[in-house]
């Protein structure tokens, strides 16, 4: 296998959070937050474009992925002071934030809690609040759901199928690299794809409208998980919101990562 090494941090709580580092050790810093469900390990062609950012990239597991402590209950606005804490073993002072998916209100949180440190905020595939927090309180229904996309997932890819669904690519059970990924994210990651859920449907704990730093809105034209419509409610309430469009879905393409990078290097 080859993963990128894994280190670790003691957070408050006695919580352990697990990340990986990528990207030139002298790049600029910037701290990523993954989709809902994802993992530090990330798949060869963003590792690619990783590598040739110009940036620092420190990835990590929210609590209850890949091994990071659970912290049941937790706000998207609690991401914060474990990303502060995360900065601070690095000896950053100053780092832009990348949160992709379920990962961009979190990422919008620092910048609006850490507005002293954050120097900007990319977002792609973002999305808004729910419009009914209600669904979050049955969270054995919520496992359940999420446990059969999981089975599903995990059937695709007993078949023969690739390790990401919505892209061509050989079989992943032939890689271990790849069923480490799919592992870390739809088994040992059960515990915070549900409280990711859970918390991205109840109020965040800060407000969108507070964000001072520059952010800019990615979204691509034929994403089927995240409508438009969330992009421009973002781009109404966070003030310093830019729009961003690329043609594909979901997941951008490596020139569009690249221009991603480009953008947050540009905040230095």
């Amino acid at each position: 296998m080859t993963l990128p090494e894994t280190a670790e941090l003691s957070v408050r709580d006695n919580r352990i959070l697990r990340y990986c580092r990528y990207g030139p050790p002298d790049g600029v810093p910037v701290v990523v937050h993954n989709g809902t469900p994802s993992s530090r390990w990330k798949w060869p062609r963003l590792v690619d474009a990783m590598d040739r950012s110009g940036l620092r990239l420190l990835v990590y597991d929210r609590p209850g992925y890949g091994g990071s402590s659970r912290q049941p209950g937790r706000t998207v606005a609690d991401a914060a002071e474990d990303v502060r804490a995360l900065a601070d073993a690095q000896g950053w002072a100053r780092f832009a934030v990348f949160g992709g998916s379920g990962g961009g209100p979190h990422a919008l949180a620092c910048a609006a809690l850490l507005a002293d440190r954050v120097t900007r905020c990319a977002v792609v595939s973002g999305i808004r609040p729910a419009e009914d927090p209600e669904r979050a309180r049955d969270e054995p229904a919520l496992r359940s759901r999420l446990a059969e996309v999981a089975a599903d997932i995990l059937r695709a890819v007993d078949a023969g199928g690739p390790e990401l669904p919505t892209e061509p690519g050989p079989p992943a059970r032939t890689d271990p690299d790849a069923m480490a990924r799919i592992r870390a994210t739809f088994v040992d990651g059960m515990d915070g794809w549900a409280d990711d859920s859970i918390a991205l449907a109840r109020p965040w704990g800060f407000a969108p409208d507070a964000v001072g730093v520059p952010v800019g809105i990615w979204r691509g034209t034929d994403d089927p998980h995240v409508s438009a419509e969330h992009a421009d409610w973002l781009l109404a309430h966070v003030p310093t919101a830019e729009p961003h469009v690329y043609a594909g879905g979901h997941l951008p393409g490596p020139d569009v990562y690249d221009r991603i990078h480009a953008w947050l290097r540009a905040g230095t």
